[in-house]
């Protein structure tokens, strides 16, 4: 799957230890009515049983400029949500981070265990979309095991 690139996303819940988030390349559009998305995430990560009792999570989409958060969400916990000036939390809980083009905000329907990995199924409550902005954000990518900018877009 290294020769398949996908779109890179951070995926942030709050749960009653404090902020979780993870980076995930698997997210996916399922259904426009209703509007659910989803994405996996491994069984032997540190965030699953978070994501087994959240009641929902805030999907980031990536832009070219985010290569350091996709970076520091893919290290240990403790360092993901260790520098505050990176986030803040929606009213309902949610971390957010900062400068992030797009990011969602769903309610989780589902979970399914699959293979060595739990496929997370989510309602769309909210989308924040500030790609209208000039100038607008590219996306950042990931494929063959390294990140990349798109050169080009039209």
């Amino acid at each position: 799957m290294r020769h398949y690139p996908a779109g890179v996303t951070i995926v942030t819940l709050d749960s009653p230890d404090g902020p979780v988030g993870f980076t995930a390349t698997s997210f996916a559009s399922l259904s426009l009515e209703p509007p659910l998305v989803s994405f996996n995430i491994a069984h032997n990560s540190s965030s699953i049983e978070a994501i087994r009792t959240a009641d929902s999570v805030v999907i980031h989409f990536l832009g070219e400029h985010q290569q350091h958060l996709a970076q520091r969400f893919a290290r240990s916990a403790e360092q993901r949500f260790a520098d505050r000036s990176l986030w803040t939390t929606l009213e309902s809980g949610e971390p957010v981070l900062h400068g992030t083009p797009i990011w969602v905000r769903a309610v989780v329907q589902r979970l399914i265990p699959i293979g060595d990995h739990t496929f997370v199924v989510g309602l769309v409550t909210r989308v924040h979309d500030s790609t209208d902005e000039k100038p607008a954000a590219a996306p950042l990518l990931y494929y063959q095991g390294r990140y990349h900018r798109p050169t080009s877009l039209g």
